[in-house]
């Protein structure tokens, strides 16, 4: 062969065509060994139906059951095989891996009763309903410290001591009963209510039963104390205006500041209208029960007209969005007929400073002062509509069965009860929670 018109010689000319040669021979080695790699991984998919030991499920048996045989476990899958519906054709091309992601993704499906074993013990649980809830035993337990005088040496305790011990009860008793509550706090005219109640509602076979007499007395106490009257909602205006009246000694102005430190937990922006300024102490108390609460307090000089000072409190609180206002007011003057005309004008003057004020019109009422609690109730009644009663100091005497005579005779719903000196001491009243408190055994 002539190399000379070539522009390379001969030596180059050799190398370049090994070089040619050894690509070409590379590129068809690669080409057959992907041939063969290809086909080697078709028949390895092809034989996957064939060797169900390459999948984990036989691995290990689901807990809580039996483990099948290897032998039978494959001739189960074999007509699961058979019995199957043949799969599309591109499955079986090129697409195998996914029948292996699908039978795995089953697996759970076909293994799903072994999780009932685990639902057996809840199912087997009885929870019993609770009764009564946790938050009435809590106030019960609270009541009863402020009124162990009242059932230790007042006329719950001398009750008892007629009944307890007594496996049947002499017609005799009666009397005692009479005694007892003619006695009692509670008033005459609601000690004979009972009186004819206990007689005329309980058989004669019921009276000697010390259970059924201290049962009756138990649920009318109850019910007596039961008035019809909605909660109060200290929201339904703003500002809501609570007028407190009641006589100097009562625990009128500390009210004023435990209910103030309520509404501010609340989250209730409250103003303290200190009226009483015929008291030189009582603004000054009202002050400090402002900067415990956080409460706005408007006060005037000694002295100074107290529906004047009341006038400026509720005003402030209408036009500086406060949502409670509480006036309190002057507990005594020169005569009775002086403080009611005095109360009666603050009340015009609460009309005139805010519509439909006063809301509430509450009176403070001391439970130490017995059957006089209920003459005091009757004469401030008279002269104002009173919605509501506190009865406070029911820790300190032994006459806390005043407030049945008081709910009885005067129709008036008992709004809070104080058993003690905190705030969480003035508590809201529950007839059912103070009767099962009043009634309540004392602890030995």
């Amino acid at each position: 062969m002539d190399f000379s018109s070539l522009p390379i010689g001969p030596t180059e000319l050799y190398e370049l065509i090994a070089v040619v040669g050894g690509v070409g021979v590379t590129g068809a080695l690669g080409v057959l060994f992907v041939r063969r790699a290809r086909a080697a991984r078709q028949r390895q998919i092809d034989a996957v139906g064939e060797a169900p030991a390459a999948l984990p499920r036989r691995q290990a048996a689901p807990k809580g059951k039996r483990a099948e045989p290897e032998a039978e476990a494959e001739e189960k899958e074999e007509k699961e095989e058979e019995a199957a519906p043949p799969r599309p054709a591109r499955a079986a091309a090129g697409h195998a891996p996914a029948r292996v992601r699908e039978e795995r993704a089953e697996e759970p499906e076909a293994e799903a009763p072994a999780a009932e074993p685990e639902a057996e013990p809840r199912s087997a649980q009885v929870i019993p309903f609770p009764a009564p809830p946790a938050p009435k035993e809590k106030a019960v337990s609270a009541l009863a410290p402020g009124l162990a005088r009242t059932r230790s040496s007042g006329f719950i305790a001398r009750l008892g001591e007629l009944f307890s011990g007594r496996k049947e009860l002499d017609p005799s008793i009666v009397d005692e009963i009479e005694k007892v509550l003619l006695t009692a706090d509670i008033g005459v005219k609601t000690s004979q209510k009972l009186l004819e109640e206990i007689r005329s509602s309980l058989t004669r076979r019921e009276l000697k039963d010390p259970d059924a007499a201290w049962t009756f007395l138990r649920q009318r106490s109850a019910e007596m104390l039961s008035l019809p009257a909605p909660e109060v909602d200290f929201s339904s205006a703003k500002p809501f205006v609570l007028l407190v009246i009641g006589v100097n000694g009562s625990g009128k102005t500390t009210t004023i500041g435990k209910l103030a430190a309520k509404l501010a937990g609340e989250g209730k922006r409250v103003l303290l209208a200190a009226g009483d300024t015929f008291r030189a102490a009582a603004a000054e108390q009202l002050e400090v029960w402002a900067g415990r609460t956080g409460a706005t307090i408007v006060r005037g000089k000694e002295g100074a007209d107290p529906s004047s000072v009341i006038f400026d409190g509720v005003k402030r609180a209408a036009t500086e969005s406060f949502d409670v206002a509480i006036a309190d007011t002057a507990g005594r003057l020169h005569t009775k007929t002086d403080l009611m005309q005095e109360l009666q004008k603050v009340r015009r003057t609460l009309g005139k400073a805010a519509p439909g004020a006063p809301h509430e019109t509450w009176l403070v009422i001391d439970a130490t002062s017995g059957q006089n609690a209920i003459a005091q109730a009757q004469i401030f009644t008279e002269a104002m509509a009173v919605s509501g009663i506190v009865l406070t100091k029911l820790d300190g005497t032994a006459k806390g069965g005043v407030i049945l005579g008081i709910a009885d005779q005067l129709r008036i719903p008992v709004r809070y009860v104080g058993v003690g000196e905190t705030v969480d001491d003035l508590r809201r009243f529950d007839p059912e929670e103070f009767v099962e408190a009043l009634f309540a055994p004392l602890e030995s």
